[in-house]
């Protein structure tokens, strides 16, 4: 296996089990919403309120699609599904995991989500927001992980079953 790409929505826990499955598996680790930041010098609610959200979405969608990283675990910012070419090269170089969690325990974490540099339409809520997303990560997602009342512990060994381990076979295959 190449990489394990984490989506899911703001709050899921992409960056917490991103980091404990890379060291689980001797992965890398790369954050895609730092990845972001650092190229553009901004934090993300900067950049969303510089270029509004199409223009955010389009930065988002170019950077993410020209990622190269081999033995890594890359967590998605959660809008990074709608970027179509992002999430086919994503898939290309490697098994794109949902973590799939209830809208209600996502409001829970989430706090603000302006701070946060969620996108989010001028008077849409987080319900809207979690409807509309969440056909398109099942949509780009090869595994679905089930959450709900699991400890990052249990996530990251659920994801390390299923994805084989991280181990290569001889031909390359996971």
């Amino acid at each position: 296996m190449k990489n394990i790409i984490l989506t899911g929505m703001p709050g899921a826990g992409k960056s917490t089990v991103g980091v404990v499955l890379a060291k689980k598996l001797g992965y890398g680790f790369t954050d895609c919403d730092l990845v972001i930041q650092e190229t553009c010098g901004k934090l993300l609610h900067q950049l969303i309120e510089e270029k509004g959200e199409a223009g955010f979405l389009a930065l988002e969608n170019r950077i993410n699609a020209s990622l190269q990283r081999d033995r890594s675990v890359i967590a998605t910012g959660g809008s990074a599904v709608y970027g179509k070419e992002a999430m086919e090269h994503l898939g290309r170089i490697g098994k794109v995991i949902y973590l799939r969690l209830p809208c209600e325990e996502i409001e829970r974490r989430l706090g603000d989500l302006h701070e946060r540099g969620v996108v989010l339409r001028e008077g849409a809520t987080l319900y809207e927001l979690y409807r509309e997303r969440v056909p398109l990560y099942e949509k780009y997602a090869s595994i679905t992980i089930d959450c709900d009342g699991k400890s990052i512990r249990e996530i990251v060994e659920e994801i390390s079953e299923r994805c084989g381990g991280g181990e290569e076979t001889e031909d390359g295959r996971n």
